[in-house]
């Protein structure tokens, strides 16, 4: 395993805890990360099933209802549209929790695995054979197994050691800036994600009266914001989100990054598979980005696991194709969605603005459409692990 953000550990931990001989090859989280994750209902059920969402659950805050408001001053406007976790049978779709907390508990559980050996330190190259593969370390160390799973983020070495391609489509020219915020009003459980023609603005509820901001700017306005002193980037949010949370302060530690939209030409080679953004980047709309790639994470453990208990060998073609086959139709799918929405906001076109106006409209006046739409939000109907499912490997 290369790789320890959220996505790798996750990995790592699923497959080391039903006995697959696992090498985690990583540096160790040294800074406070105050970006936070919306943890899906999978997902919440994945870290529970892995004994790791005890960790969490006291920094997590549920999310019981999604809100989006079209902020556009375009000709054409959604209404507002509004989605409830009761609707579809669940108490929340699920739970916003602060990266430091969710590294800390993941952390915290590879201790506990006999079966997991963390090598601190960088991947410096990746070596093939036919029947086995070799990380060499910038240490000097080397760790060979059957197979390589590339979790090291979209600047993936194990990717282009495999030499696979990036696939991405229309350069956005947008930025995120990333930061969490208090405020004098209750956010009463609801993520509020509005819509401009830069992009979505959204605001997830943290623990107490706290959210965190995904503020996407395009390239004109961030150096601006950028610039602002945490006083002015306090009335910049709340003039941005109408007040409806009251005043607004700036809590310490903004993050800024660009987004793009990519994908791999394929997610698994010769003795390797790729999770997360080294497979695949998506702009941060509706809480897909890491959910995708825990589905990846949950999705490899399965197959891996049913592979190694059967005795056979786990980096073998027919189980790296079989694991690009099950993720393909998830990942391009969701990524294309994604993409075409966030385009949407950005381009004038009038069939544009008409679509995704109807679209919202559809499904506030029609109930199963709605239902249907919140659950395949959660959790697509084409890829479901059994971890998604908090049930046991």
């Amino acid at each position: 395993m290369i790789g320890g953000g959220a996505v790798g550990l996750t990995a790592a931990i699923a497959l080391a805890s039903s006995g697959v001989q696992t090498a985690l090859v990583a540096r160790r989280h040294s800074s406070p990360d105050h970006r936070t994750t919306a943890l899906l209902h999978g997902s919440v059920a994945a870290l529970v099933a892995l004994g790791v969402w005890e960790g969490c659950r006291s920094h997590a805050a549920p999310l019981r209802s999604i809100r989006i408001v079209d902020a556009t001053a375009r000709l054409v406007r959604a209404p507002e549209a509004h989605f409830s976790a009761e609707e579809i049978g669940l108490d929340a779709f699920g739970q916003n929790v602060e990266n430091r907390y969710l590294l800390a508990a993941l952390d915290a559980q590879t201790k506990t695995l006999s079966d997991l050996i963390w090598l601190e330190g960088e991947a410096d190259k990746i070596e093939f054979a036919r029947d086995h593969v070799t990380a060499l370390l910038k240490s000097a160390d080397r760790v060979t197994g059957k197979l390589v799973v590339g979790a090291d983020g979209r600047g993936s070495m194990c990717r282009a050691a495999a030499g696979i391609p990036l696939t991405g489509w229309g350069d956005a020219a947008q930025h995120a800036l990333t930061l969490n915020v208090g405020h004098g009003r209750a956010h009463d459980d609801t993520s509020t994600e509005f819509h401009t023609e830069m992009g979505p603005f959204t605001l997830v509820p943290l623990r107490g009266k706290r959210s965190s901001l995904v503020y996407v700017l395009t390239d004109a306005e961030a150096g601006r914001v950028a610039a602002l002193s945490d006083h002015a980037l306090a009335q910049e949010i709340e003039c941005r989100c109408h007040s409806i949370l009251g005043k607004i302060e700036v809590e310490p530690g903004r993050g800024y990054f660009s987004l793009r939209t990519e994908t791999a030409a394929a997610f698994s080679g010769p003795r390797l598979v790729l999770l997360g953004e080294a497979g695949h980047t998506l702009p941060p709309i509706g809480a897909q980005g890491l959910n995708l790639g825990l589905r990846d994470a949950a999705t490899l453990a399965e197959l891996v696991v049913d592979v190694h208990r059967a005795r056979s060998d786990i980096g073998a073609a027919e189980v790296t194709q079989h694991y690009d086959r099950l993720r393909r139709a998830d990942i391009v799918g969701r990524t294309v969605a994604v993409d075409l929405l966030n385009r949407s906001l950005l381009s004038d076109f009038l069939p544009f603005q008409v679509t995704r106006g109807l679209g919202l409209f559809l499904m506030q006046q029609i109930a199963p459409l709605r239902r249907a739409a919140m659950r395949e939000g959660i959790m697509p109907a084409a890829s479901v692990p059994r971890l998604m499912l908090g049930k046991p490997l």
